[in-house]
């Protein structure tokens, strides 16, 4: 069995199974309760919080836990924009951005009248020029994701940040895809609200956190004093401790696992010589996501007899209800029409992945393609 479909997400590190196990084992207090159960784990929360903020160069007060990106776009987009509607209803963002992103904008402008400038990508691009010109007085939100999961694109999150320094609107990027693979540094990016999710970078599904640069939000949770009053619940210890074992250990190995990476890819690129195919990226991306496609081959047909041979990739998001659906992404960069919709697919890669599964990939790719 070979696994690629690692922007989906990744199997756990050995560092965070470890880590959780112990937790297990031997913290199983709350840690808002005040006898000494409830303190050991109280005390183990807070040094959580603050090696997390200390890899992305922030104060603790900043950092806070939630069930993953989705719960963290969900609390920045909806929370940000509901506290500060006063000030203007407009938000920014792009037609290639995650359904965790775009849909809680459409909740916004059909339930409360904001109205949304969807940016879309210019030869496969987008620009920190294009937010500049979409900006206006009553703009109070700018959300773009940092890589995107089904190409691996970069988008030009210094050069946004940097434009809005000089005006109110607060930054969210969704960087559910960036964090672990590279050094992110909020607070000099112009960032005021980053998503993360812990299973992208190889931790347990079902956690992840949210930096804020304040407090000045609604929460998304009702119901409890934790996270500064602006995530009720019990904190999932084992799985916050899991997340941070897991990110300090890619960081640690960060320029180690992104040159692994890139040359897997090359990797899988060499043995792919003599076939037909094209990649769908823009000028700047990161090698842990690679979107092919072979002309006249349906994906679909490529997904399943590749899934029959053990090997799993994908089409793009899996948050799609478990079924091949035509990318927004890359109708956005393409159009609707294009053929590159229905023949392209995902290879996703991990540093736990070998040079052998990606010739194994190639190889059987080439059989089925006749290539």
């Amino acid at each position: 069995m070979i696994y690629l479909d690692n922007a989906a997400t990744t199997p756990m590190s050995s560092a965070a199974i470890s880590a959780m196990t112990q937790v297990m084992q031997e913290t199983y207090g709350n840690p808002s309760s005040i006898h000494g159960h409830g303190r050991q784990a109280g005390k183990l929360l807070r040094e959580a919080r603050q090696e997390l903020a200390g890899i992305l160069g922030t104060k603790p007060q900043h950092i806070f836990f939630t069930s993953g990106g989705t719960e963290s776009n969900n609390t920045a987009i909806i929370g940000y924009c509901l506290r500060h509607q006063n000030r203007g209803k407009h938000i920014i963002t792009t037609a290639i951005e995650h359904h965790a992103v775009l849909e809680p904008i459409e909740y916004l402008v059909e339930n409360f009248g904001f109205e949304v400038t969807i940016l879309k990508p210019d030869n496969q691009e987008i620009t920190a020029d294009q937010v500049k010109n979409a900006l206006r007085e009553d703009t109070i939100l700018v959300s773009t994701m940092y890589v995107n999961n089904e190409t691996g694109t970069l988008l030009p999150i210094a050069e946004i940040g940097q434009i809005l320094k000089g005006h109110s609107a607060a930054y969210h990027v969704d960087a559910v895809q960036a964090v672990g693979k590279l050094e992110i540094l909020p607070e000099e990016l112009g960032i005021d609200f980053l998503s993360a999710s812990a299973h992208k970078f190889h931790g347990p599904k079902g956690i992840g956190f949210l930096y804020a640069a304040s407090t000045d939000f609604d929460p998304y949770l009702h119901g409890g004093d934790q996270e500064q009053k602006k995530r009720a619940g019990t904190e999932n210890l084992p799985a916050i401790i899991g997340m941070v074992a897991a990110l300090k250990d890619d960081i640690d190995h960060l320029e180690a696992n992104f040159n692994k990476v890139q040359k897997l890819q090359k990797v899988f690129l060499t043995e792919m010589t003599g076939s037909t195919y094209y990649l769908n990226q823009g000028k700047e991306q990161l090698p842990y996501v690679l979107n092919i496609g072979f002309p006249g081959q349906r994906n679909d047909l490529l997904l399943l007899r590749l899934d029959l041979e053990g090997i799993s990739i994908s089409t793009g998001s899996a948050c799609t209800a478990g079924v091949v659906q035509v990318s927004h992404v890359l109708q956005a960069f393409y159009g609707e029409e294009s053929p590159r919709l229905h023949e392209s697919v995902r290879v996703s890669i991990s540093p736990q992945n070998t040079e052998q599964e990606m010739i194994t990939l190639a190889k059987t790719l080439k059989n089925i393609i006749g290539g």
